[in-house]
């Protein structure tokens, strides 16, 4: 297809007409390669919803012919015929519970419990109506013959479903994870606005392809001063969208924060929607907009209810009384795992068995953080190490010095298991924000955007930035971000997501 991007770019903000695709542009686009359409389809995910429904049946339909497989009787009531509903019923109910929609970073942890939950409903459901339609009225005293019951084809129907059901997204969701990975599927996604939330919003598909978006360009009413130093190209201003949006294959428009006047970005989302596209705003005071926010409408003014996590209210009292159970009980549990490795750090080289350093916990409290000991003594002739601009202090850090019991026990990250005794003597708790050191906090404070924000909460042994991705020396703007994410959204079942995460994490990283 044969467009002038470069000379939309250059469009005059006085609203002109919107240009329209001419007809000389359109024999390009048919000409295309069936496969190579074909390919660009799946890339795009654009069968997304068609393929999980088509996945939600096929397992579906399993569960209740493995269920008539596994059971005998007469079937004189047509109990097998029936059990058949099963398969739209649970379709129907999946589809209230919002199961087929394109969410960002929507992890097979999120949708396990929902769908077990519409695959009981659907079960007692149609048991419900088998029972009342299906099982006749007999005089007392009536022998009657063996017959297949629909409580006993249900309750196996159930049982199947509960486990062939989401296995099956779970695999749907592994294999989409990889090709998003290693093959940059994803949603191909235009982006309003230059300034620094379009930058971090390109930053962030960039840098994790498990959203699913791609972007192509951006748009905007002024060409960005560094457009040739951005991660996507500047396509032109909001008036070429329908040209852009063809051109580039986009099906989603991310709306970011602006100089744009807002009667013009309105326009702007209702052209895209009219174009099939989907439509995101990130809302201007997007640092006080959590996970539970929610719209209502006062006449026709839209209200968004901001909803506030207390660190200090009676959650966290709950949250750290069962941070202090659990690793009581955990710490019995490992118990010769770690005396095991107690002794093996004890005999591995001279030093204590403890590693202590000064962290910075809630409130800015200094505490000592536990880990075992993976090095050898410091070496007074070594090199002194630098660390990177923009890069929090964390890893090996200079001359490698971790012993070999050391390097198993980091790579494992079994070394981090004597902060159980923090999280029992209340210095830290099983997840929240990594702690760190003091000389390095002030000037992060005084460097990164809401870092102080972090010290609201006692510090963690594994956080929402650490099963990201974001451990050791890594940007310490984006842990930031991450770790006042998980304080504003905080409950406990996202706590139990982040300790499963944990565990995946370690696993992984063991196989390495």
């Amino acid at each position: 297809m044969q467009l002038d991007l470069e000379a939309a770019s250059h469009t005059p903000s006085s609203r002109p007409t919107v240009p329209r695709l001419h007809a000389a542009t359109q024999p390009a686009a048919a000409q295309t390669a069936p496969w190579t359409r074909f390919v660009d389809y799946l890339r795009a995910e654009s069968g997304y919803v068609a393929l999980t429904v088509g996945l939600d049946v096929w397992a579906a339909f399993w569960s209740v012919l493995f269920a008539q497989w596994s059971i005998t009787g007469n079937d004189s009531r047509g109990v097998y015929g029936w059990s058949w509903a099963f398969v739209p019923i649970l379709v129907i109910i999946l589809s209230t519970r919002s199961l087929y929609k394109r969410r960002l970073s929507h992890r097979f942890l999120d949708e396990f419990e929902p769908v077990e939950t519409s695959i009981a409903v659907a079960s007692l459901f149609l048991l419900a109506l088998m029972t009342w339609w299906v099982i006749p009225q007999f005089p007392a005293g009536t022998v009657l013959p063996e017959y297949v019951r629909p409580s006993e084809m249900m309750l196996r129907v159930w049982l199947w479903a509960a486990f062939l059901v989401p296995l099956v997204r779970l695999a749907r969701s592994m294999a989409q994870r990889y090709l998003r990975r290693k093959h940059n599927f994803g949603v191909p996604a235009l982006i309003v606005g230059s300034g620094p939330v379009a930058h971090q919003l390109l930053t962030r598909m960039r840098q994790v392809p498990d959203y699913g978006l791609r972007p192509v360009g951006l748009l905007d009413d002024q060409r960005p001063v560094e457009a040739e130093m951005l991660e996507a190209p500047y396509l032109g201003t909001t008036d070429n969208l329908e040209v852009i949006a063809r051109a580039r294959g986009a099906e989603e428009l991310i709306i970011a924060p602006s100089t744009i006047p807002d009667e013009q970005l309105a326009h702007t989302a209702q052209l895209a929607q009219n174009l099939g596209m989907r439509v995101r705003v990130v809302p201007r005071l997007m640092d006080a907009v959590g996970g539970g926010a929610t719209v209502e409408h006062l006449g026709g003014i839209p209200l968004m209810v901001l909803c506030h996590t207390d660190p200090k209210g009676w959650q966290f009292t709950i949250k750290h009384v069962m941070d202090r159970t659990v690793a009581a009980v955990g710490l019995l549990m490992i118990s010769p795992v770690f005396l095991t490795l107690m002794l093996l750090v004890r005999f591995s080289s001279p030093g204590p068995i403890f590693f202590g350093q000064d962290r910075i916990g809630r409130d800015g409290k200094v505490f000592q953080c536990l880990k075992f000991r993976s090095m050898r003594p410091v070496d007074p002739d070594a090199t002194h190490f630098e660390l990177k601009d923009g890069a929090a202090p964390g890893g090996v850090e200079g001359e490698d010095r971790r012993t070999r019991i050391g390097k198993i026990m980091r790579k494992t990250s079994l070394d981090e298991l004597p902060q159980l005794l923090n999280v029992l003597r209340g210095d830290m708790s099983l997840v929240g924000p990594r702690p760190e050191r003091p000389e390095f906090v002030e000037l992060f404070e005084m460097q990164i955007r809401r870092y102080g924000d972090r010290h609201r909460v006692k510090a963690g042994m594994t956080g929402w930035a650490q099963v990201h991705g974001l451990r050791g020396q890594t940007s310490i703007a984006d842990r930031a971000e991450f770790d006042n994410y998980y304080i504003e959204n905080w409950n406990i079942l996202l706590d139990v997501k982040i300790l499963l995460l944990t565990v995946l994490a370690v696993l992984r990283s063991a196989e390495d």
